[in-house]
């Protein structure tokens, strides 16, 4: 099962894996007062689609069509996590603001159709 939860939320042993899916370290937050099992950045939009998504060149459906091209170029490395998120639980961390459009919901979406 495959979640997703805002960095800044308290941590939850029905958390399960949890894996921080930014590019950059969350503001405000310290290494030692995260928890989380893993960093990938591998699976975070890239600088320039993120750069345009929060300057509002890109609206969330063009956003997601966009990273969901570079998500298929990087196949790979979201089938571990995909099928970690058949036998266990895994939370996808993000920073984002809009907790109904951001990255980490495109991830989960696109991680549960690898399953």
């Amino acid at each position: 099962m495959i979640h997703c939860k805002r960095v800044y939320d308290a941590a939850s042993e029905d958390d399960g894996y949890r894996v921080l899916v930014d590019r950059l370290w969350p503001r405000g937050v310290k290494k030692a007062d995260l928890h989380f099992d893993e960093w990938n950045k591998t699976l975070a939009p890239s600088t320039g689609l993120r750069k345009a998504f929060h300057g509002e060149v890109l609206d969330f459906a063009s956003f997601s069509e966009a990273y969901r091209q570079e998500l298929d170029a990087q196949k790979t490395a979201g089938v571990q996590l995909a099928q970690r998120g058949k036998k266990d639980t895994v939370t996808l961390l993000y920073a984002a603001k809009n907790e109904a459009q951001n990255h980490a919901i495109v991830l989960a979406e696109w991680l549960r159709s690898l399953a």
